[in-house]
């Protein structure tokens, strides 16, 4: 796949020091900070991947999507100009916004992720000792967490169908699964999905997720995001039946949710891949606790209506 990755996010939120001094509890490297009101954070494997900026309501403001070459700029430019949306090129990027969600999308040349192979731990089951005389590794750990690369966002469109369009007819992605009438899981990766749109009264930022090595630190991130202030606690631990994900939503001061997950769903080839539409409870999760009132729809979602309004 020409498009391989996201490469960064900038998300508004309206109390930069307390938002950033959480993301900097869950695990992201603070990296650079200027007078303007802008904090940037890395991955351990993605670089620079998380920019807060001062706004007056929280939403994701840009998405950056990795692109192999400029002939992948062209193949866009081409799709952008079939669906009569404008867009800004230049050498190395091209810039479109998608009306729906209100993202600007910047389509980059980068690099390709090359990551480090996590060690898989030994696991003991019935009728198989494959660990003998050790404790687990996931119980002998004490580093804090660190995720390794932003893996995918989900953002509220007041179009979900025309985003879903921009997204897979515009910019290339490909629709893995989704939720009839509701909502498109997509990629532009070989990941499950790097991009969920999600029908919504308001353009809104559902949630971003960072990948961590294997469940055990899914459950030590949160454990410890928890032992610091309870109130961060969202949904989890639990199993996503679309993607196949372990997951733990947690939220951020400004409202955001954000999720460590490990053991995504791998499509490196499409044709033995086989998009559904769901439409019962798999379409949320395979095992975990009752789904939050929250997680559907968040508390101040009157309130991102009513500021969103007053902008608009």
């Amino acid at each position: 796949m020409p498009l391989h990755r996201l490469t960064n996010i900038a998300i508004g939120v309206p109390n930069l020091a307390e938002t950033a001094a959480y993301y900097t509890d869950f695990g992201l490297t603070p990296s650079s900070a200027d007078p303007a009101g802008r904090q940037t954070f890395s991955s351990v494997d993605g670089g620079e991947q998380l920019t807060l900026v001062t706004a007056t309501r929280r939403r994701l403001l840009r998405l950056g999507v990795g692109a192999d070459d400029a002939d992948d700029l062209d193949r866009v430019a081409a799709s952008l100009t079939r669906l009569g949306l404008a867009f800004s090129r230049d050498e190395a990027a091209l810039v479109v916004t998608d009306p729906g969600t209100e993202v600007e999308v910047r389509l980059e040349i980068a690099a390709r992720i090359e990551q480090s192979p996590t060690p898989v731990p030994a696991y003991n089951a019935p009728g198989v000792a494959a660990r003998l005389g050790d404790r687990a590794p996931g119980v002998l750990r004490e580093s804090p967490v660190r995720p390794r690369r932003l893996g995918h966002v989900v953002v509220g469109s007041t179009d979900q169908e025309a985003s879903q369009r921009f997204f897979t007819e515009g910019l290339g992605f490909k629709v893995s699964d989704s939720i009839a009438g509701v909502a498109a899981f997509m990629r532009c990766s070989t990941d499950h999905h790097n991009v969920m749109v999600q029908k919504a009264p308001v353009s809104m930022l559902h949630h971003t997720s960072w990948q961590v090595d294997d469940v055990d630190e899914v459950g030590r991130g949160a454990t410890a995001m928890l032992a610091k202030d309870p109130a961060r606690h969202v949904w989890g631990l639990g199993r996503h039946h679309i993607g196949s994900n372990f997951f733990w939503y947690l939220k951020d001061p400004a409202g955001n949710f954000s999720e460590y997950y490990s053991d995504m769903d791998c499509i490196v080839d499409d044709q033995l891949w086989t998009p559904q539409d769901w439409a019962d409870s798999r379409a949320l999760y395979s095992w975990g606790p009752p789904v939050p009132p929250s997680f559907l729809n968040p508390d101040d979602l009157a309130e991102l209506m009513t500021g969103a309004h007053a902008a608009g």
